[in-house]
């Protein structure tokens, strides 16, 4: 073989070595993503119809809801914390150890929380231990960013962006219809003592099975050699926080607000109706909840249709379209939610539709807009400032509006999110806005 045939195949070997299907890390980050988001919506249900009464039954409703939206506050005050020490701990140790301690730590709070002793057993020291284990899981999910939505924006066809950069988003719809259908069966076939004692508890021991689950399957891809390989020819390497924030604090901030309206969405069709619907009216929790679930499967058909009319008329025009239609629904949702059964199904499956189409396309692809060298880090922060801007403090203030103001308060925080989205989108340079 001569020199020159020699360095082809080297360099053949070389690129296939750098390539990895698109279709094999779609299948990584949708487990990984279904699995988180299902921690979400677990916790996010229990609340709305169980912490308030177990963890906080000296006040009245009202406020035991509020009370218990605090708490669940924490986990996203908590979150860019965890990704600063668990960059620290990806920099020294690898991409192996940081998602095995990430993961063993949203495990342990998540299964800490199935064993919750009640006010009543234990006094104060149950609303302290709840707001432990929420913050250990906000440091988890700070820590359990793998980077695998980056790789697989920067790994996709170029005609196909917007198709795989909906992708990661899909765990959010199939993590809400799991944990939305769990609880309703306990909700529904249980006594409410039962459902108190014990029924409530399952969904938890459920969601860290499912961590285990999803730990081997991320850790399957992220640390075989052809991997870490691609990690590092697409530069996906955590790098210092300061400088980062440095370099590009910019670009992350405007990346925190772009998909605020769909943040914004999000908790206004998950979270926040469950505790109107609750606190507000007679509908039956169980109920509810499967009005959610099959809003949710309206919400994964939106998110798969986004990919394909962000790679058709370009994810800029998606997403500027979907913040105007948020708009416009703020200014008629809260009369539907307030209309009855009829008028809550229609508001969930609009709500989840117009989630789709702007969730869809609300991130994975924002790798892009970062220089090489802060990609994977600025990525993470990114993330990390947009739930907390646009999800973490959201049940709490709309609840607080919509109780103190009426429902059509509640119209104007959804509102708000979608003029951010058009002011952040408009503020980006003309590069960003095709890549965001």
């Amino acid at each position: 073989m001569t020199q020159a045939a020699a360095t082809a195949d080297g360099e053949t070997n070389l690129s296939r070595t750098h390539e990895a299907h698109p279709g094999e890390i779609a299948i990584g980050v949708v487990i990984g993503r279904t699995s988180e988001f299902f921690d979400f919506f677990v916790y996010a249900i229990a609340s709305v119809i169980v912490f308030p009464r177990l963890v906080f039954p000296f006040a009245d409703d009202l406020t035991q809801t509020l009370y218990s939206f605090a708490l669940f506050a924490l986990a996203f005050l908590a979150r860019p914390f965890g990704s600063v020490i668990f960059m620290a701990v990806d920099r020294r140790y690898g991409k192996s150890a940081k998602l095995i301690t990430a993961l063993f730590l949203l495990g342990t709070s998540t299964v800490a929380i199935a064993f919750l002793p009640s006010y009543h057993t234990v006094g104060t020291a149950a609303i302290w231990l709840l707001a432990l284990a929420r913050i250990g899981q906000g440091l988890a999910w700070g820590g359990a960013w793998d980077g695998l939505a980056s790789l697989l924006a920067m790994n996709a066809p170029q005609n196909q962006r917007g198709w795989y950069a909906m992708i990661p988003q899909l765990g959010a719809p199939l993590g809400l219809i799991v944990a939305s259908v769990l609880f309703a069966f306990f909700v529904g076939y249980l006594s409410a003592a039962d459902f108190f004692d014990w029924g409530w508890r399952y969904p938890f021991f459920v969601a860290f099975a499912i961590n285990v689950v999803a730990l081997f399957a991320r850790l399957r891809m992220v640390v075989t050699p052809e991997y870490d390989e691609l990690f590092q020819s697409r530069e996906l390497q955590p790098a210092s926080v300061v400088n980062t924030i440095r370099h590009e604090g910019r670009n992350i901030v405007i990346g925190a607000f772009a998909p605020l309206a769909s943040f914004a969405l999000f908790h206004m069709v998950t979270v926040f109706p469950l505790s109107w619907v609750f606190l507000f009216t007679k509908e039956t929790p169980a109920r509810f909840l499967m009005i959610e679930a099959v809003g949710a499967v309206f919400g994964v058909v939106a998110i798969i249709a986004s990919g394909m009319l962000a790679d058709r008329i370009g994810r800029k025009s998606l997403l500027i379209g979907s913040a105007i239609a948020i708009a416009v629904f703020s200014g008629f949702a809260p009369q539907l939610l307030d209309a009855g059964p009829v008028g809550e199904t229609i508001y969930m499956v609009l709500g989840f539709i117009l989630l789709g189409l702007s969730f869809g396309q609300s991130s994975g692809a924002i790798a892009s807009n970062f220089a090489p060298t802060f990609r994977y880090t600025a990525s993470a922060l990114t993330a990390d400032l947009a739930w907390l801007f646009g999800a973490g403090f959201a049940p709490l203030a709309a609840l607080v509006l919509a109780a103190n103001l009426g429902l059509i308060s509640a119209g104007g925080y959804l509102l708000s999110g979608a003029i951010c989205t058009l002011l952040a989108l408009w503020l980006s340079a003309p590069r960003q806005l095709q890549q965001v």
